[in-house]
């Protein structure tokens, strides 16, 4: 009867330990900044996690979602970089009206920026392949049509 309580207080003590974890992901796979890392007067994480987040936004810029008329002109391209491999999500947008080539060059230093990221700070993820969503035009602009963790730039 003693081994019992003292295998079931382990147990409990091993399940709850596991909880008190914080994931190391929030949202459609993005890391989140450990506020404790880094140490010293700034936050080394949170500011790194700012940079690539500003990365992020410029590409969102230039990634155009409307002037496109069939569902042929629409186009996702993989944003980030997860730590076990993989974009974080997609982004949709027209291929008529974007410089796919500027494009997917700052994408390119957003995958870059979260490697480091995410080999700098010990950054861990899941590893399910994530698949590019299907897009079509709706209302005149380029959208996910079947997955719900594509975004589309405002």
């Amino acid at each position: 009867m003693q081994i019992s309580r003292r295998f079931c207080a382990l147990f409990v003590f091993a399940v709850l330990s596991g909880c008190a974890q914080p994931p190391a992901a929030s949202g459609p796979g993005d890391p989140k900044p450990n506020p404790d890392v880094g140490g010293g007067g700034g936050n080394s994480q949170t500011t790194d996690w700012a940079a690539i987040v500003a990365l992020e936004d410029q590409a969102k810029a230039i990634a155009k979602t409307a002037g496109c008329s069939s569902d042929g002109e629409c186009r996702a391209a993989p944003v980030g970089s997860r730590a076990c491999g993989g974009p974080r999500y997609y982004i949709a947008y027209c291929a008529k009206t974007t410089d796919s080539a500027a494009l997917f060059r700052k994408l390119d230093e957003v995958a870059a920026a979260e490697r480091a990221y995410n080999a700098k700070h010990g950054i861990v993820s899941t590893c399910e392949f994530r698949t590019p969503p299907s897009v079509g035009v709706t209302a005149g602009s380029c959208v996910s049509v079947n997955l719900p963790g594509v975004m589309t730039p405002e």
